[in-house]
């Protein structure tokens, strides 16, 4: 029998938010670096939508102490577990006129939202790190409640720290409050509860534009500046296309290289990996991803984790718009076929019933939502929106989009409607409700689908085809390549290549070792598969200095499906403790580790 969802419940979510609605939380935290955890206050206001006298809250391996009204009298609560992915929920009785309740907890060394670092594990070496990672689910880990994109909130904040370190969140920062200690934010446009966003270390500022900077620790500030100057550029092209920037500024910090993704949108405060610092700008249009998500994510959210796409399709789009604008159209170009060529590969091993826009995550943990058809195919449909209506149009209708959803949650299905309401209505003559049905729940790409292409790949299709046929690596024309061409080059590569090929390619490229993180990774995914052993030093090196997903995921597969159990299982085992906490649960199940290796 098959099972059957209901598109407008969050699954990953008890919160009973159809009628008791969580819409600001105050929050007091209390950061103790030698226990790692915060010991909280947080003060929820609710709207009452319905009668109901039981106000439900998500939480996941949180010590709850007590629950209170304002006048501090104690409620009756109930606290069980739902399941390993969603956690606890907490019932609270709240009677039915109540409209505030006080959460008095303490955080656990499993929270999973949470990394702390020792001062080893940072680039200073003086001071210890915490930082969070809230989306998907994990914000329950660090703040008693209701933790989904459709309630969405407003929150203000005071942080206690040691003095001597800096606090930050997804809010207001001011980089010349002093260091004294304590810290306090706001955030006054509502915000989905995957943006709760919070980092206390060793963290100075430098401006880059009039309304955006960058903290991180003193040691990369020049570096990371000089690599983003073009934010405030950035911005004003995003303008151009969607309309004003809703969020006063937009800072960025650049975390330790644990940080598990390469950027995180948390509004005011994007948080980024230091992955991205190549020093020739060739990774930025992370940088634009981010910002982006200020208008498609932050702006217009999904309403669960199914819709992710409608996230990431479009500002996945947006961020190839916004590198055309500033880099041009040959680097958007590339950018867009690298794109598709991740699709097509994870095409080759996902099963065909995922490969759709929603991601049917609904009974799964809803970080398996974060794949290729969310991101990519997303955002191939949306190139092809375009293509069909022609840019001019199609701006006017993206504008329109996100104006008319600003500041709420949709559903897939909100979406379709919407665009039979609009796109079908004025442009019915380019687009079917066919073929947009297909699009977007269909498996795989339309059979009209076109891959994208570029002209500047030829040079590389030449030299991987010379190289083949027995050039030697000195002799391939590869001057004035971008990183794009060599990521190209590599993955282009036969499936199978000898020895003696794999090190004339290192000998002269110097691809071990290489600074390029992205370079790195797809050589090493290359070197592994055909046993080139010399790279397993580096590659050693390489997992246990840098903890972004998108690089240790596929390595360890690859380590995995090439037979090096032995060298996956020495390896994991001293990079692990590096890894942030929800990488480290997605590891341990996918490669199956023991108990040996998680002690």
């Amino acid at each position: 029998m098959a099972i059957t969802w209901d598109v407008n419940q969050d699954y990953h979510s008890s919160a009973n938010t159809d009628s008791l609605c969580v819409h600001h939380l105050d929050i007091h935290l209390q950061v103790d670096f030698d226990s790692q955890q915060l010991t909280g206050i947080v003060n929820l206001s609710f709207t009452r939508k319905q009668v109901q006298s039981i106000l439900i809250l998500d939480c996941r391996d949180l010590f709850i102490d007590s629950i209170t009204d304002l006048e501090g009298h104690l409620l009756t609560y109930q606290c069980s577990t739902v399941n390993a992915i969603v956690g606890q929920q907490c019932l609270i009785d709240v009677g039915l006129t109540m409209t505030e309740v006080v959460v008095h907890y303490r955080t656990s060394s499993s929270a999973q939202g949470l990394q702390w670092l020792t001062p080893e594990q940072t680039l200073g070496k003086k001071l210890p790190y915490l930082f969070s990672q809230s989306q998907p689910i994990n914000a329950r880990s660090w703040l008693p409640l209701q933790d989904t994109p459709k309630a969405r909130i407003t929150f203000n904040a005071t942080v206690h720290v040691p003095k001597g370190f800096r606090a930050v969140m997804s809010a207001n920062n001011n980089p010349k409050m002093p260091d004294d200690g304590v810290f306090t934010f706001c955030m006054n446009k509502p915000i989905p509860t995957h943006l709760l966003a919070i980092a206390v270390g060793d963290l100075t500022f430098k401006a880059t534009g009039p309304r955006s900077g960058i903290y991180t620790e003193p040691a990369l500030l020049d570096a990371a500046v000089r690599e983003f100057e073009d934010t405030e550029a950035m911005i004003q092209v995003a303008e151009s296309l969607l309309g004003p920037y809703a969020w006063g500024r937009y800072d960025m910090i650049v975390l330790p290289p644990s940080f598990p993704f390469g950027g995180m949108e948390n509004p005011m405060l994007a948080f980024m990996t230091p992955t991205l610092i190549a020093g020739d700008k060739s990774l930025v249009s992370t940088v634009a991803h981010e910002l982006a998500h200020s208008w498609t994510g932050n702006l217009v959210s999904n309403a669960t984790w199914r819709d992710l796409w409608l996230n990431e399709g479009f500002t996945t789009y947006f961020t190839n718009r916004i590198v055309e604008a500033i880099y041009g159209k040959e680097q958007a170009e590339l950018e867009w076929v690298i794109e598709f060529g991740r699709l097509a590969e994870e095409m080759q091993s996902m099963p065909l019933a995922e490969q759709t826009l929603p991601a049917n995550v609904q009974d799964r943990d809803p970080n398996l939502a974060f794949n290729r058809f969310t991101y990519d195919k997303a955002s191939m449909f949306v190139h092809e929106l375009e293509s069909r209506l022609g840019r001019v149009a199609f701006d006017v209708f993206l504008r329109n989009y996100v104006e008319h959803f600003a500041f709420s949650a949709i559903t897939t299905e909100i979406f379709v409607e919407y665009a039979q309401q609009t796109l079908l209505v004025e442009h019915g003559d380019k687009l079917s409700f066919n073929e947009l049905s297909e699009w977007i729940y269909g498996q795989g790409l339309p059979d009209w689908f076109a891959a994208p292409t570029s002209t500047s790949f030829d040079k590389v299709d030449a030299a991987v085809a010379a190289f083949v046929e027995g050039a030697p690596a000195h002799t391939l024309a590869v001057m004035q390549w971008r990183v794009h061409h060599w990521q190209y080059f590599l993955t282009k590569l036969p499936l199978v290549v000898s020895q003696s090929m794999l090190l004339d390619l290192d000998e002269t490229f110097h691809f071990t070792g290489h600074q390029n993180a992205e370079i790195a990774c797809d050589w090493y995914r290359v070197a592994i598969r055909n046993h080139f052993e010399p790279v397993l030093p580096e590659l050693s090196m390489y997992l246990c200095s840098i903890g972004r997903g998108k690089f240790v995921r596929p390595l360890f597969i690859e380590l995995q499906l090439a037979g090096y159990q032995q060298e996956l299982r020495a390896i994991y085992q001293q990079a692990r403790p590096g890894y942030h906490p929800s990488l480290q649960v997605q590891l341990d199940a996918l490669l199956e580790v023991d108990n040996t290796l998680i002690k």
